[in-house]
């Protein structure tokens, strides 16, 4: 069975068991889950990427939410002093990630941050068009975005590092 339907029926189970149906009966129920489902491991003898798929995105989901926190801080910051500390440039970002899906997550999670925008991706799906609002240094912006959010993407569809 599918590790990811065994962890939902487990929720699911908990949820008639304990007769809360709620968001948080649910997430309780698939918390511990997954917990159990990693304790059999040893027991079943299937070793499944299921496990290192959900820390890859949890992950992404926090490290995401951090850095959309820390680039409006800084937008917000630009926007109210008075001294000017934007220097916005287009720039040209190549990509590792292979698939629709990632390229669709990276170029989406670039989008939603405050201070960078994907503008476009190459007819031949290897290059971005990323305009950034504070890219002093284009090489390091780059640098971050693909150490960044590609790395983090790419992990959490391929699961496997």
């Amino acid at each position: 069975m599918n590790q990811f339907a065994a962890n939902l029926l487990l929720a699911l189970i908990w949820m008639v068991f304990f007769g809360g149906y709620t968001f948080l009966s649910l997430t309780s129920g698939f918390i511990l889950g997954y917990g159990i489902l990693w304790l059999l491991q040893p027991l079943t003898g299937v070793r499944s990427r299921y496990f290192l798929r959900v820390y890859y995105w949890l992950k992404l989901i926090v490290l995401f939410l951090y850095e959309l926190i820390v680039s409006s801080l800084q937008v917000f910051w630009e926007v109210v002093t008075p001294r000017v500390n934007a220097r916005p440039a287009i720039i040209d970002m190549p990509l590792d990630v292979k698939t629709d899906a990632g390229i669709l997550l990276v170029t989406n999670l670039i989008s939603l941050t405050p201070g960078t925008l994907s503008i476009d991706v190459s007819e031949d799906r290897k290059t971005l068009m990323v305009h950034a609002m504070f890219a002093d240094d284009p090489d390091a912006v780059v640098h971050a975005l693909k150490s960044g959010m590609e790395r983090w993407v790419i992990d959490a569809l391929e699961g496997k590092r």
